[in-house]
């Protein structure tokens, strides 16, 4: 399913973990696609409200957590610059389906990096 929302910005979506080497492009374009799968899920389900958005973004993090042990074989992990990446591209699709008041800390509660 194409995303609709003109407001995402696809090229902002990890934007910092792309331009660092550290970070190997394959695996980061699989953190992109969880993201986008994301937006396809809000998109459908189109949540009513914040405890619904985090139902869906919660779940997308939990797929974040499945990535960290390739990032690891490939000599990378999920650090600092990471986990501030992955936290405003949460925040960033959630103010674009209009969650202006999305807490990140909320969105990525599930996180266990």
């Amino acid at each position: 399913m194409p995303i609709t929302n003109q407001q995402l910005n696809e090229d902002f979506l990890l934007h910092q973990m792309y331009t660092d080497g550290y970070f190997p492009d394959h695996i980061v374009d699989k953190g992109k696609a969880i993201l986008l799968r994301l937006c396809e899920r809000i998109e459908a389900e189109q949540p009513a409200d914040l405890p619904a958005l985090y139902v869906l973004t919660q779940a997308a993090t939990e797929e974040f957590n499945l990535l960290e042990s390739e990032f690891e074989a490939a000599g990378s992990e999920i650090e600092t610059v990471a986990r501030e990446d992955i936290g405003e591209s949460f925040w960033f699709v959630a103010t674009a389906y209009g969650f202006t008041d999305a807490d990140v800390e909320e969105l990525i509660a599930t996180r266990d990096w």
